[in-house]
Formats: structure tokens, C-alpha cells, sequence
């Protein structure tokens, strides 16, 4: 049985053309129901994310199964047959194993270990279960990737420090007060980072939320997102003296808050005052930063947590890299289990007609034994047989996870004259090797 994923993301096409192959969950019905349909095809999963979608099969046949999946895409896709061929990624057996466990763990997102895609990993293969459409061998490849994921982030963190600015926000608002619960937040401005910073303090524990903008339906609008309260720009100092934390993002080009402004609400209030200017222009008079009871924070500050924690990123990901080598070899030794198991199943039954029929022949040779007697010449002769196939049939399974795996099933199924069917003959007769690269080869 083979593995092959066919797929483009986010490094090998602009989202114009990911569009095109992505599928949403009610496509899903027919889609498992086109593919299985295809010749050689015994398993498939669709994941399909923002940044990536790609085609899981186990097959019979490497060539057929590349062939039905590119024929489903271009069924599928509204593309033309050689169409954005370029933009398609294709790999067989150990490169497929490899990409599925390095997208679970995020070493192939585009945020270095983000966390979604292993959520993503998880439900499209619980989608593909849902649809019949998984087999034994892509039922353990997900099982399995899903635990390399979850994994790798217990034992490198390597999701653990914030790669973006919104939540570097969050790093430093911790950092800051330590536990967020209880917290309250003001926020100037209405953009996007401002409103992802929000949220993500809201999910570690802040609990209310002023939203102030120069248009105040706008502010209205994100309070309501959000589940806060909008305030209006007259009323902003009081919310100053109130609020743990304050967060600026506007489009002004003057500083918003000034020195004294701050000052003020400073000398009402009796505990510290977190700022984090994630403007530029910046909203805050650098100057705040000197006043006592508080701490601003701007953007070159969050940007210098960002890159330090991205190299703590990046180190957790050479560490999950060797934890994926392992985990990958522990996938292929069931694999090639699996892969010998008729050649070890045909010695076992050649091996016991033959002891049955010489039982046989001695006991009509031998007609005054006992039963006590056959007994002992029956355990004799299972011993004898169990212990010269004990060293071939380990061998075998070691061989199996080598590239002359096939070889040695092959040699062992001849010298014995084994009786195994031809479609497993003719599957240990193709080389089981990473392919030279991933991108798009033809199907040869």
C-alpha cells in the first residue's frame, strides 16, 4: 500500500489560485465519492485550510492513484489539464508520511508552529472517517500525525511564544501584570490589530472592554464584537483612570495622547498603567514612558519580542524536526509490517501442511503410539518448526523498513515457493524510496 498527497499551499501558490482547489465541507459528500471511485484508490482525505488544500491517498498503484487524484482536480477545479501544474506539489510514500507529521506539528505553516492546523489535521481526517472514505493505513497515518502534533508542542513550546504583534501585545500585558483575570482593557481605534489584540486579551482572562474611536458608530460596532462598552473621545480621560490597560492604533498623525494628558490621569488613579502603542505614527508621547505608574510599550518593542521569541521558534523546530524522524520510523516499521505479513502468513501455513502431512506419514508408520505419545512427537515437531521460522520471519520484518525490504520478501517468497498473491508480488517489486522533490512530475 502506498501513501500519496497532492496538494498546493501557501509557498507554491498565490491565493488566487489556492481558491480554486479548496473545498468546503458540503463539497465534501461527492468529492470522497469521485475519488474513491477512481481505480487504485483504496483510502483518501481532504484537507482543505485557508493556506493549503491536498489530496491523502493510500494506494495500489502509484501511477494510477497520482493519475485518479489529478483527474479529480481537474474535475473538480475548473482547470484544464496541464493547468497550474506548476503550482502542485506531489509527494509518494516517505516524503508524503513526512509532510503530513511536519503540517501537524506547524513546521509548515505560515506562522512558524502555529497552532490551528493541527485542529484543521484533526477534523479533516474526522470528516474523512464520517464519508467512509479512510482505510487502515491512512486511519494510523492521521492517528498518528495528529500525536506527533500535539507532541511536539507539549515538549518544544513551540507554540508558546507569540509571532505576531497582536499577541505580542498579550505577551507583554502578561509580563506586565502576570494574571490577566479581572482586567480591563480601553483601546483606541478600530483597525484590525487593534481588534485581534483585544480579542486575544479577552481570551487570557481580561474581562472588560472600552472601545473609543473618532467615529463613534465604529466604536459602537467593535464594542459589540468584542462585548464591551464604546465610549465616546470626550469621555476617554475618565476610562484612563480606570483601565489596566490601554492599547493605540489609529491613523492620526500627531501623537493622541500627550505627556500631561497622561500625567493626570495618572495622579487620579492608585494603581500602574500599561500602554502599548502599536501605531505608526505612534498615538503616545514617548515621553509617557518616563512617568512613574507607567509603562509603555511601542512598536519596535513588541517587534523585538516577536523576533526573539521567533528564534525560540525556530530552535523548537529543529528539535521537532529529529522527534518527526523518529516518529516517522516508528510509522514505517508497522507499515512494513503490514508490508510483509502475506510473505510471513504463506511461510507459516507452508510450514505447518508440511508438519501436519510428515506427522501424518509417521503416525501410519508408527500405529501403536498413544495418544500421550503423538502428543509429545506433535510438540516436538511444533517446536522444531517454530524455532527455525523464529530468525527468518524477525528478519524479515527488520528488512521490511529498508529499501531492499522488497528484495528480501521476494528472495525469501522464491527459496520457499511460496504461494502469495500476485498483486502483493507485483507491490514489493516497486522501489519504496523518497522521491528527488515534491513539485509536480507528470505522474511518472
Amino acid at each position: 500500500m502506498f501513501i500519496i498527497v497532492v496538494g498546493v499551499n501557501h509557498k507554491t501558490a498565490p491565493v488566487e489560485i489556492r481558491e480554486k482547489f479548496a473545498f468546503s465541507t458540503r463539497e465534501l459528500t461527492d468529492a470522497y465519492s469521485q475519488l474513491r471511485a477512481k481505480p487504485a484508490i483504496e483510502g483518501c482525505a481532504v484537507l482543505s485550510t485557508c493556506n493549503r488544500s491536498e489530496i491523502y491517498v493510500a494506494t495500489t498503484d502509484v501511477d494510477l492513484g497520482t493519475k485518479g487524484i489529478f483527474e479529480f482536480l481537474s474535475e473538480n477545479c475548473g482547470m484544464a489539464l496541464n493547468e497550474n501544474k506548476e503550482h502542485l506539489y506531489r509527494y509518494v510514500l516517505y516524503d508524503a508520511v513526512k509532510h503530513l507529521f511536519r503540517v501537524a506539528a506547524g513546521l509548515d505553516s505560515m506562522i512558524l508552529g502555529e497552532t490551528q492546523i493541527l485542529g484543521q489535521v484533526r477534523e479533516a481526517y474526522e470528516h474523512a472517517c464520517e464519508h467512509g472514505a479512510t482505510n487502515n493505513v491512512l486511519n494510523t497515518l492521521f492517528q498518528q500525525a495528529i500525536s506527533v502534533g500535539k507532541k511536539v508542542r507539549t515538549e518544544t513550546k513551540i507554540d508558546q511564544n507569540a509571532v505576531s504583534v497582536s499577541y505580542a501585545a498579550v505577551e507583554l500585558a502578561r509580563s506586565f501584570y502576570g494574571d490577566l483575570a479581572g482586567r480591563s482593557v480601553l483601546v483606541m481605534g478600530a483597525g484590525k490589530m487593534s481588534q485581534l489584540a483585544v480579542k486575544y486579551l479577552v481570551a487570557n482572562g481580561v474581562d472588560t472592554v472600552f472601545v473609543t474611536n473618532r467615529s463613534y458608530q465604529r466604536a459602537v460596532t467593535l464594542a459589540e464584537e468584542l462585548g464591551g462598552r464604546a465610549v465616546k473621545l470626550e469621555a476617554l480621560q475618565d476610562y484612563l483612570v480606570t483601565a489596566d490597560i490601554l492599547i493605540s492604533c489609529t491613523a492620526a498623525p500627531v501623537y493622541v495622547f500627550h505627556k500631561a494628558d497622561v500625567e493626570d490621569s495618572l495622579a487620579k488613579r492608585e494603581k500602574p498603567l500599561l500602554l502599548i502603542d502599536i501605531a505608526v505614527p505612534r498615538d503616545i508621547d514617548p515621553e509617557v514612558g518616563t512617568l512613574p505608574n507607567a509603562k509603555l510599550y511601542d512598536i519596535d518593542d513588541l517587534n523585538s519580542v516577536i523576533d526573539h521569541n521567533l528564534a525560540e521558534r525556530q530552535q523548537a523546530a529543529q528539535i521537532a524536526e529529529g522527534m518527526i524522524e523518529e516518529e516517522i520510523d516508528q510509522f514505517f516499521k508497522w507499515l512494513g509490517s503490514l508490508f510483509v505479513v502475506p510473505t510471513i502468513v504463506a511461510l507459516r501455513e507452508k510450514a505447518q501442511a508440511i508438519k501436519e502431512q510428515e506427522l501424518d506419514r509417521a503416525f501410519r508408520r508408527l500405529p501403536g503410539l498413544s495418544e500421550k505419545e503423538k502428543k509429545v512427537i506433535g510438540s516436538l515437531a511444533n517446536s522444531i518448526v517454530n524455532q527455525l521460522l523464529h530468525s527468518p520471519i524477525v528478519n524479515l520484518k527488520e528488512y521490511a523498513n529498508t529499501r531492499q525490504g522488497h528484495l528480501y520478501t521476494e528472495t525469501l517468497q522464491n527459496l520457499f515457493d511460496l504461494d502469495v498473491p500476485d498483486e502483493q508480488n507485483r507491490l514489493t517489486r516497486q522501489q519504496l524510496k523518497p522521491t528527488s522533490n515534491g513539485k509536480w512530475d507528470g505522474g511518472n
